[in-house]
């Protein structure tokens, strides 16, 4: 049994320094961050009050809404497909 490659990066999300641990590759996992610190630096843009605590919840929430929304839609193609399949 192997064991996956684990790359190890350092990233900044909203102004502080984390350092990743993932079999994904460093560029992925720098584009993941980035990302992040983007929606991070949208919902801070429109809610400068929050603390960073708060900020990243909301993030978190956008993030696995945006996930679960997506995740809907491809179940609805795969039943589309199956569906003119038969």
């Amino acid at each position: 049994m192997s064991e996956e490659q684990k790359n190890r990066t350092t990233v900044d999300i909203y102004g502080q320094q984390y350092t990743i641990v993932g079999t994904e590759s460093t560029s992925q996992i720098r584009y993941v961050c980035s990302k992040v610190d983007d929606k991070m630096r949208e919902i801070n843009s429109m809610n400068p009050s929050l603390d960073t605590s708060r900020l990243a919840v909301l993030t978190a929430v956008n993030a696995v809404n945006d996930y679960l929304k997506l995740q809907e839609k491809f179940e609805e193609l795969e039943r589309e497909i199956k569906r003119l399949k038969d």
